[in-house]
């Protein structure tokens, strides 16, 4: 009889009690586009200074394509913490970079968009526990990879540059289809500042070009719990 007693009080306390904390690492592609936005600065070498609305174009199916990826911390309360990393793309249309007085200006190696993330989820809201919800938000940095080279210079601008402050937000919903392993469809947006810098010829001004970036983006991706 004590032992059924002891039997039973264990198995309450294990219902109890809540879902143990996990680790979930997550890949994903998409399709991603780009809000125009004013680009204002003045031009290396000493050139004139430039202010005009951009029709940023995403191409996110060509090569390098768009993707991103992140680790979550998930707390036994749902509350989930950790880093994201998104190499999301912004190219300059060859009409607005010629009457700026640009040859080229691509973001294209990746706006790459780097944040501390704060989610929350609600497993099993839907079809007997299969499919979680799940909103969040993060903070962090544009670190982009600039290509550029203004009308008439020979020194290319061609490398990482650390541009401003970012900030991500993020709705979707993922099915599990095992214990370990999910899929997930989400909409993403970033949104980041970004004061970058047009490298000059040898012993010429460097030029500047500022802009804020919005992008929007359909993700589907595949996650891995542990």
């Amino acid at each position: 009889m004590l032992n059924s007693v002891r039997v039973s009080l264990f198995a309450l306390v294990a219902m109890a009690s809540p879902a143990a904390a996990e680790i979930e690492l997550s890949f994903y592609l998409g399709a991603q586009g780009v809000t125009e936005s004013t680009a204002s600065g003045t031009l290396p070498n000493g050139g004139g200074g430039f202010s005009r609305n951009i029709g940023w174009e995403g191409k996110p199916f060509d090569a390098p394509i768009y993707y991103g990826g992140r680790v979550m911390y998930w707390t036994d309360t749902n509350w989930g913490f950790g880093l994201e990393g998104t190499h999301t793309k912004a190219y300059m249309p060859a009409g607005d970079a010629a009457a700026v007085g640009l040859t080229r200006f691509e973001l294209s190696d990746g706006h790459n968009i780097f944040t501390a993330n704060v989610m929350k989820r609600w497993p099993g809201a839907f079809n007997q526990g299969r499919f979680t919800p799940y909103v969040g938000g993060g903070l962090g940095v544009a670190i982009p990879h600039v290509d550029a080279l203004a009308v008439g210079a020979t020194n290319r601008t061609y490398d990482y540059e650390n541009t401003g402050v970012a900030v991500r937000g993020i709705a979707g919903i993922k099915y599990d289809f095992t214990d370990r392993w999910a899929i997930f469809g989400e909409y993403q947006m970033t949104y980041s500042e970004n004061d970058i810098t047009i490298d000059g010829d040898p012993g010429q001004p460097d030029g500047r070009l500022s802009t804020d970036l919005l992008t929007h983006a359909l993700n589907f991706g595949i996650s891995y719990s542990f």
